[in-house]
C-alpha cells in the first residue's frame, strides 16, 4: 500500500497546475490641483500670476538679489525658479543675457535627449524664449521673457528628487502649463 500511495501522491502533485500570472505595472497616484492663479504683490520691477499651488519665496542663494524669487510647489518637491535682471545695469546687456541664457540651458546637453525651443510673443508684447528638455536633466522646462531694452526675467523648474523624470511626467506637464500662464501673463513695471 506504502509503494502505490507514493507514485499516485507524485502524480496528483504532478497533476495540480498553477497559473501564474505577473502583477499588471502599478503607478503612483498624483493628485494635481487644479490650475488657479494668485498675482504677485510686493515691491519687484515685474507683475506676474503664479500658481496658487506654489508658494513665493525669496531666492536664498543670492540674497543680495531683491527681485530673485522661487515658487515652491511643496507636494511636488519642485520650484520654479526665477531671475531678473535690469538691462544695462552692473553690464548686463540683453546680449550678454541672452548667452547665459542659452548657456545654462546648453550645459544640459551631456543628459538631454533632447532640447526643444520656441519663440513667442506674449499678450504685453515681450518676446520669450522656451526651452523643453528632455531626459534624466535637473531643470527640464526653461524660459526668459523681456523687452529686450530694458527687462530680462528668467525662470527655470528644479526638483528636490533624483528620480526618473519619466514618474515625474505628470507634475512635470501640469507645472509647464502654470509656467506658460506665468509668462503670459509677465508684465514690466517701469
Amino acid at each position: 500500500m506504502k509503494l502505490l500511495a507514493l507514485p499516485l501522491l507524485l502524480l496528483v502533485l504532478a497533476g495540480c497546475e498553477n497559473t501564474w500570472l505577473p502583477k499588471p505595472t502599478g503607478y503612483n497616484k498624483i493628485d494635481l490641483p487644479n490650475h488657479s492663479y494668485d498675482s504677485l504683490s510686493g515691491d519687484y520691477p515685474y507683475e506676474l500670476d503664479f500658481a496658487k499651488a506654489s508658494s513665493v519665496e525669496a531666492d536664498s542663494f543670492n540674497l543680495k538679489e531683491k527681485a530673485w524669487i522661487n515658487l515652491n510647489y511643496k507636494d511636488f518637491g519642485a520650484k520654479v525658479h526665477l531671475t531678473y535682471k535690469k538691462i544695462g545695469e552692473d553690464g548686463a546687456d540683453f546680449q550678454t543675457l541672452s548667452n547665459d541664457a542659452f548657456k545654462l540651458t546648453a550645459k544640459h546637453q551631456i543628459k538631454a535627449y533632447g532640447i526643444e525651443e520656441g519663440v513667442l510673443v506674449t499678450p504685453h508684447g515681450y518676446t520669450a524664449v522656451v526651452a523643453e528638455l528632455s531626459g534624466e536633466v535637473p531643470t527640464q522646462f526653461q524660459f526668459f521673457v523681456t523687452d529686450s531694452t530694458r527687462h530680462f526675467l528668467r525662470g527655470a523648474l528644479y526638483f528636490n528628487t533624483a528620480m526618473k523624470n519619466d514618474s515625474l511626467a505628470p507634475v512635470i506637464e501640469h507645472i509647464k502649463i502654470d509656467m506658460t500662464h506665468l509668462m503670459n501673463s509677465v508684465k514690466f513695471v517701469d
